[in-house]
């Protein structure tokens, strides 16, 4: 005869919490697409794919620039072989080549991480609520207008492209 132990600890399986959504669902025209909500929600994303992207660069570049100033500074092969060279010398070479390496590569990598963003974060939609909050927020509180028509029927939800919602603001 065996022990099985049917308790809820031993047969409940736990997940993971979901990763919210970065876009909804919004409607449009009868139908959905998928819409960052506002433009804030839009910017955060935005720089959170580049702090991302930059990091993941910077820890590269600086795996990659210690590899390249270990091999720029090592002593050529004939003083190798007498039994090495001056440790110390080597140490300062590489710092200064390292120090460098990664100087170089920080600038790099934050326009890297701009350009990789911009493209899929410039063409994504924004949705913004257009119509309908000026005439619901001029309506007296306790209309009967207000009450009787719903939130939902008053509000147009426009969608724009963010590149398109971004040169409005630059104008502006």
């Amino acid at each position: 005869m065996e022990d099985d132990d049917y308790s809820a600890a031993a047969t409940t399986l736990l997940f993971d919490r979901p990763i919210p959504l970065l876009r909804g669902p919004v409607p449009a025209g009868g139908s959905y697409i998928l819409a960052f909500r506002s433009l804030d929600s839009w910017s955060a994303a935005f720089k959170r794919c580049e702090n991302l992207i930059k990091e993941q660069c910077e820890e590269g570049a600086r795996i990659g620039c210690a590899v390249a100033a270990s091999n720029n500074c090592k002593p050529p092969w004939w003083r190798r072989s007498g039994g090495g060279g001056d440790m110390k010398e080597r140490e300062k070479c590489e710092e200064r080549e390292f120090e460098g390496c990664v100087a170089a590569a920080m600038g790099k990598c934050a326009g890297f991480a701009k350009d990789k963003c911009s493209g899929a974060f410039l063409e994504a939609r924004i949705a913004s609520e257009v119509e309908g909050l000026v005439r619901l927020a001029s309506m007296p509180e306790d209309s009967t207008w207000r009450h009787l028509m719903g939130l939902s029927s008053l509000v147009r939800i426009k969608c724009c492209r963010a590149r398109d919602l971004l040169n409005q603001t630059r104008r502006n």
